[in-house]
């Protein structure tokens, strides 16, 4: 096995001698390379990685003479500024949360750890300390934990040897003497990436139909079909034509950015979900009902009317009526009325949005279904159960806040046979984009409700049977929509 050689700045910051282990001040190794073993695992513990300081030449001159060094320079320059290693955090962060999770006494609100070449100063948090250092080959590294809403990595800091507190020399010592024994293996590198894809989210949404932690889901899952997932917003417009599909995990609407980004990614021929004409049509519960209607899908009775069909639309439809605004989500914009006053009141204030609103029959029912469809197949099934003492999933509170019931989730083999056909038929009508088709269940029979283009696909709901299977099915879509794609004639075609 090569020899390992300590380059530090002062030979004095190593306080404890090794036999086997030779120390050699960094100018030294800078400048006089011949006095370095040749083929020598190179340990750089500078008191700083600075961009083109003495620490940072060490780490470069060691890579230029083929000679395995740790820090390298990419994993310098990675630390060096949290944008640049933020995106490699992900995995890292679920396992502390479960980490934490599962402790009978959780750590404070703002800690820190201390890595000693991947050896933790608090062993509960050994495991993370050796994935932290599987990305971050550093020898010293503080990392600061933070509770914003979920556990974080706030930061992550290259430490020296000066740093070390007299209590923590002895488990660096024996980390070290551990390391030189049997230094770790690299991470095998991966295969670069064949396609990317942009999944477009609003981090400030309050309801989103992805979670932070679901879209890491999307990330990884894309990963390990040779996509390379970036997680843009609304500001990166400009960049769209960069990727070669677009995923759209942002509540859609037509008059809003979110269909203008569908629209351009359509015209540079790129696979979206959602698509530009699956946004138009389902945003509209005015086109939905006439849709299902026109084709034979059983639906609730539904009115469309203006303020001259509210005179008789109680004869039409009994009490308690639901007055639906057309391009609401998540339970927004949707009222029940019980008497002829509640209705004059309601359709008075919903006129001053839209001339023209929806006026459906009440079904009472414990919960609703809801059938995901992508490409024409039907993948996950959840009950949404009703929020408390509500009469709709999500209850939104007069201060800005929602409240949503709870859920449960079924195998597809395991739901009715008559929810699913009549979900996956409608969908079909709408195009074969991602959808959740909501689905009303009595004993009069099953009736869709409506089509949704930009469905909720979160942790530990809609993917509780198929777990990570589930992001896996939705990037394999893309994967098969990159792959059909017609190729582009070269030059001179």
């Amino acid at each position: 096995m090569p020899a390992h050689l300590l380059v530090v700045d002062r030979r004095a910051d190593v306080k404890w001698a090794k036999d086997g282990l030779p120390v050699i001040s960094a100018r030294d190794y800078i400048a006089h390379p011949e006095q370095a073993p040749r083929g020598a695992r190179v340990l750089n513990l500078s008191r700083s990685y600075r961009y083109l300081g003495t620490g940072y030449y060490v780490s470069l001159l060691a890579e230029a003479r083929g000679e395995r060094v740790i820090p390298s320079v990419r994993t310098i320059l990675d630390l060096s500024q949290k944008t640049f290693y933020r995106a490699q955090l992900a995995e890292v962060e679920e396992a502390l949360r479960k980490a934490i999770k599962r402790m009978d006494h959780p750590p404070e609100a703002s800690f820190n750890l201390t890595l000693f070449f991947g050896h933790a100063d608090d062993a509960r948090f050994q495991d993370i300390a050796r994935t932290i250092f599987d990305r971050f080959r550093c020898p010293l590294l503080k990392v600061q934990v933070r509770l914003k809403e979920g556990w974080t990595v706030h930061a992550l800091e290259p430490l020296s040897l000066a740093d070390l507190r007299p209590d923590q020399e002895p488990l660096f010592q024996a980390a070290l003497d551990a390391y030189t024994r049997t230094s770790w293996r690299e991470p095998a590198a991966k295969a670069p990436p064949r396609y990317t894809l942009a999944i477009l989210h609003n981090p400030k949404e309050e309801l989103p139909p992805s979670s932070p932690r679901a879209l890491q889901k999307f990330v990884k899952a894309g990963e390990s079909l040779g996509i390379a997932v970036e997680l843009i917003e609304k500001k990166d417009y400009v960049r769209l034509a960069e990727f070669d599909a677009l995923f759209i995990r942002e509540t859609t609407n037509l008059d809003h950015h979110t269909y203008r980004f569908a629209k351009k990614a359509a015209a540079e021929g790129m696979p979206v979900i959602d698509d530009p004409n699956s946004i138009l049509k389902c945003t509209n519960k005015v086109y939905l009902a006439e849709l299902l209607r026109a084709n034979r899908i059983p639906a609730p009775k539904t009115v469309i009317f203006d303020k001259r069909g509210l005179a008789t639309l109680d004869q039409d439809i009994p009490y308690p009526i639901v007055l639906k605004i057309p391009d609401g989500s998540f339970s927004r914009g949707v009222f029940k009325v019980q008497t002829r006053s509640e209705l004059e009141a309601t359709a008075e204030s919903l006129f001053e949005q839209s001339d023209v609103i929806l006026a459906q029959e009440f079904m009472y029912t414990e919960f609703d279904w809801r059938v995901g469809v992508l490409n024409r197949q039907p993948i996950y099934v959840c009950q949404y159960l009703m929020a408390k003492k509500h009469w709709q999933i999500v209850k939104h509170g007069g201060n800005g806040r929602a409240e949503q019931g709870s859920a449960r989730t079924l195998a597809v083999e395991e739901a009715p046979r008559e929810v699913i056909e009549n979900a996956v038929k409608a969908a079909g009508l709408i195009g074969d984009g991602l959808y959740g088709v909501d689905v009303k269940q009595n004993e009069r029979g099953v009736f869709v409700i409506e089509i949704n283009d930009n469905p909720s696909i979160d942790l530990g709901v809609e993917d509780a049977k198929l777990k990570d299977g589930l992001y896996r099915l939705i990037m394999g879509e893309f994967l098969r929509r990159l792959e059909s794609r017609p190729r582009k004639p070269g030059p001179g075609a």
